[in-house]
């Protein structure tokens, strides 16, 4: 029964929180010496895996290219290890001797793992990680159809981690999820952080749990190509980034935007490529398979081949074709190739000029991936220097892969399966997540400066109402020396009225 799967499940989430709770305690003992061994030892392990791992998740979830998937794997694991383990993440992490201010840093506590089934097991062997770094617990919700290959990369980095000294429980996992587990997750009381990689419905869960979260929008990526582009090379790299793991990853290519001077030689080499165009009969056949409802992508091709995809639309494609492309000018969520598709399908739009070039990206972003990321093939820094200015994203990759370049594979970023759209996409972070998100710092500062505090003068203790009434007893005090007579004779009624007048004046205040 349903109801069995659910009690089930949210139980499992229970008793894993539980534990991670009891393992977290113990952890925060460790010194860093102590938790960079833990590290070193569960990104070993998970690289060890790769292929392993790699072959599972394409098995389980019918998704991706192994050998892509194997890359992922190595990224989330070795490269991200790499990029973290020189971190101080124990104790005091920083020290101005100038300002004199210490910088202490401490954990979370547990934290919340939503894992997405487009890249199971390479986000969570990297979130595990960035866990362990930090001296977190890690609880994690996969993705119903992902749940093997998730779950037994988390038991690598869990055995590989308790082997190197780490407590029993650091790392959990809900091996039956549902809905209701991984809501009821993110609302613990015991979790202190949510890292939510999955849909936008997920991402909105967790900013609405109430607990402090790290989620992700989604990515529809433009990609312009500018007239002084090395055409050849761009579109070679285009390419292959889009056909990498048949496009799961967020960072993706979408759309192609290109000047219509090199456009016939952009076009030439796509299919030297291996990108077959469309024809207009084709392309109103794709739209159908990619969108059966206005706005809604179709699960089914997801990270599907090329060959395949066209199959669904019966259309007979060569053996070699790596992409599909259509010629488009609209953009809307009633337009199916304009949408993010997560496959290796391409929209083609013409720039008459490098200012239409800028609106279309621009629409295509606030379709659907603002925020994330922006794609760019120009050999003019200015351009790379304009976009960076005006396009609302987080990270621009200039000259490369976009797919791996935004994860940190091909530049400078950091290694991350994690990709914050920053206010531009709603999320609270435009860094690619890593370990330095998952702890607090708290600050020791001694005083540096010396600062005289003025004394307040004795006019500043009378206050409003005291002010008020003096200045009602003078006016009174006028009115009985008016009486008094030239002759210096006082009316001894009248002065006696008018104390009684001040007394009850004082009286009342």
């Amino acid at each position: 029964m349903q109801l069995d799967h659910d009690l089930q499940s949210v139980q499992e989430m229970r008793g894993a929180v539980e534990r991670a709770k009891e393992a977290q305690l113990k952890y925060m003992t460790f010194s860093q010496e102590q938790v960079d061994e833990i590290v070193q030892k569960a990104a070993a392990a998970a690289y060890a895996k790769s292929l392993q791992l790699a072959q599972m998740a394409v098995k389980e979830t019918g998704m991706g290219i192994v050998e892509h998937k194997k890359i992922k794997n190595e990224v989330g694991s070795m490269a991200v290890y790499e990029s973290i383990k020189d971190e101080k993440t124990v104790g005091i992490i920083r020290e101005d001797r100038v300002s004199k201010v210490t910088e202490v840093a401490y954990p979370y506590g547990i934290i919340a793992g939503i894992i997405p089934t487009t890249n199971p097991t390479s986000t969570a062997i990297f979130k595990a990680l960035i866990a362990l770094k930090t001296r977190n617990a890690i609880v994690v919700s996969p993705h119903p159809r992902a749940v093997k290959c998730t779950v037994e990369a988390l038991k690598i980095c869990s055995e590989a981690a308790v082997q190197a000294g780490a407590p029993e429980g650091l790392i959990g996992w809900i091996s039956q999820p549902s809905m209701g587990a991984t809501n009821e997750l993110m609302k613990h009381r015991d979790v202190n952080l949510i890292l939510a990689t999955g849909g936008g419905g997920l991402v909105r869960a967790a900013y609405s749990s109430g607990k402090p979260a790290y989620g992700v929008g989604p990515g529809n990526v433009p990609c312009y190509i500018e007239k002084t582009a090395k055409v050849a090379k761009s579109v070679s790299m285009i390419i292959d980034s889009k056909s990498f793991d048949n496009g799961t990853i967020c960072a993706t290519e979408q759309s192609i935007v290109v000047d219509r001077n090199i456009k016939e030689m952009t076009m030439r080499e796509m299919r030297n490529n291996g990108a077959y165009l469309l024809n207009n009969e084709e392309k109103a056949r794709l739209e159908k398979v990619i969108s059966p409802a206005p706005g809604k992508l179709n699960p089914d091709i997801v990270g599907q081949y090329a060959r395949k995809i066209a199959e669904m639309a019966g259309i007979a494609v060569p053996e070699s074709t790596r992409v599909l492309v259509a010629e488009e000018t609209r953009v809307g969520k009633d337009i199916p190739f304009s949408i993010e598709k997560l496959s290796p399908i391409f929209a083609l739009y013409t720039a008459e000029s490098y200012q239409e070039a800028k609106e279309i990206c621009l629409k295509l972003l606030n379709l659907g991936g603002r925020g994330h990321s922006l794609s760019l093939h120009t050999n003019d820094e200015e351009v790379a220097k304009d976009f960076a200015l005006e396009m609302p994203v987080s990270r621009l990759m200039v000259n490369t892969l976009s797919s791996i370049g935004a994860v940190g594979a091909t530049t400078g970023l950091m290694p991350s399966l994690t990709l914050g759209c920053g206010s531009f996409g709603g999320n609270i972070t435009s860094d690619n997540v890593t370990a330095r998100h998952l702890i607090n710092i708290k600050r020791l500062a001694y005083g540096i400066k010396e600062v005289s505090i003025p004394k307040p003068s004795p006019s500043s203790f009378l206050t409003e109402k005291e002010d008020t009434g003096k200045q009602d007893v003078d006016h009174i005090v006028d009115q009985v020396l008016q009486q008094i007579s030239p002759t210096g004779e006082v009316d001894a009624k009248m002065i006696a009225e008018m104390v009684d007048q001040v007394m009850q004046k004082y009286q009342t205040n």
